[in-house]
């Protein structure tokens, strides 16, 4: 039931079977429905989200009340907020089902108490983290250097599946542009 999990952790880090019991025994799957929110502004974040199929996204609504989506969880991919998770501060952010979604939710009181019983967990959440921070260091960049048009013809590439699975005016948000340029750019009128 959590091999998708299990199977991710044994990339990085080793487990035996004690530690995959233990795992087991306190992970569960939910589903999400499509469009339902697991995290709204305002309120504090304890869970983190492993997606096991399925697709969430993580977005705020700016000063001109448009959503603004800042980062999109696939299968086998993390998403929370991180701040409010850590600080157990308010979240400025919204998570949503972009899709019906499986998910495992890791409450922090449940984390807290698997890192104290399989310490090298640490070690597997700390690549987890790099690898988040990484990819939006990357996304930053993207933002930084590329015109709108470069940033949506290098996502399609990378990830072509992807462009056809969500929304459009997601990806556009997410990309930095509009719902209307984006279907300039797909129209090939830009």
């Amino acid at each position: 039931m959590h091999n998708e999990l299990v199977s991710h952790i044994k990339k990085f880090i080793p487990l035996d079977s004690s530690e995959v019991a233990i795992l087991e025994s306190r992970l569960s799957i939910s589903t999400i429905k499509r469009k339902d929110h697991v995290l709204q502004e305002g309120q504090i974040c304890n869970t983190m989200y492993f997606v096991v199929k399925g697709c969430m996204r993580q977005y705020i609504i700016n000063p001109k009340g448009t959503e603004q989506t800042l980062q999109f969880g696939v299968e086998n991919w993390w998403i929370t907020d991180y701040l409010s998770y850590h600080n157990q501060t308010p979240s400025h952010f919204y998570i949503q089902a972009v899709e019906t979604t499986e998910v495992i939710a890791l409450e922090k009181s449940v984390l807290e108490s698997l890192l104290d019983e399989i310490p090298k967990l640490e070690k597997y959440f700390r690549i987890v983290a790099q690898k988040a921070f990484g990819a939006a260091q990357m996304r930053i960049k993207f933002l930084f250097t590329m015109s709108a048009e470069e940033r949506y013809h290098h996502f399609n590439n990378q990830q072509p599946d992807f462009v056809q699975r969500v929304p459009q005016y997601m990806l556009a948000s997410y990309l930095d542009f509009s719902a209307e340029f984006m279907s300039k750019i797909r129209a090939g009128k830009v």
